[in-house]
């Protein structure tokens, strides 16, 4: 008999093979190795060991006369340390907001009444975005002049006002 996490497992991996992805068991290394070094890098103790270090080193200054090796050791490091950090945040970044993303996409199909337009949102450029900002500033004053807090109104519901009023006869 399976155990109830075994199971689990396998109906995990199951839906994941469904959406046409690999298993998580075949993270790529990249991954996995940024996620472990973005957990360390943002606990408490990091923090306490990295400031220790460098409480040391200015410490130790007198010791070598504050000479232009001891200072190239110092920046050596934190140069290097910098430089490998930017991508590990950066790999750790893009996962987040792609979740993130994700998550919303979800939200937004999942209500009846929400534009399904939204939905890659992302992929629109700056300008663009600035177009639906101003839409949506126009929205927010549209509920504030209702004084209506569950008042809503949505880009396809605009759209269908709009619409209608094309098709009216001029007067």
């Amino acid at each position: 008999m399976k155990s109830k996490s075994t199971n689990n497992d396998e109906s995990q991996q199951d839906r994941y093979r469904d959406l046409g992805l690999p298993s998580r068991k075949t993270s790529p290394w990249f991954d996995n190795v940024a996620k472990l070094i973005t957990k360390a890098t943002g606990k408490p103790l990091t923090f306490i060991m990295a400031f220790t270090l460098i409480i040391v080193w200015g410490i130790s200054g007198p010791l070598f006369d504050f000479s232009d090796t001891w200072q190239l050791v110092i920046n050596t490091g934190t140069t290097i340390i910098t430089f490998l950090m930017v991508f590990v945040i950066q790999q750790s970044q893009n996962k987040d907001t792609l979740a993130l993303q994700l998550k919303l996409n979800e939200l937004i199909a999942s209500q009846k009444n929400a534009s399904n337009r939204l939905i890659d949102i992302e992929d629109l450029t700056e300008k663009e975005l600035e177009v639906l900002k101003k839409f949506y500033v126009k929205l927010s004053d549209l509920a504030e002049k209702e004084k209506d807090l569950y008042s809503t109104h949505s880009l396809d519901e605009a759209t269908k006002v709009h619409n209608s009023k094309r098709q009216q006869p001029s007067t």
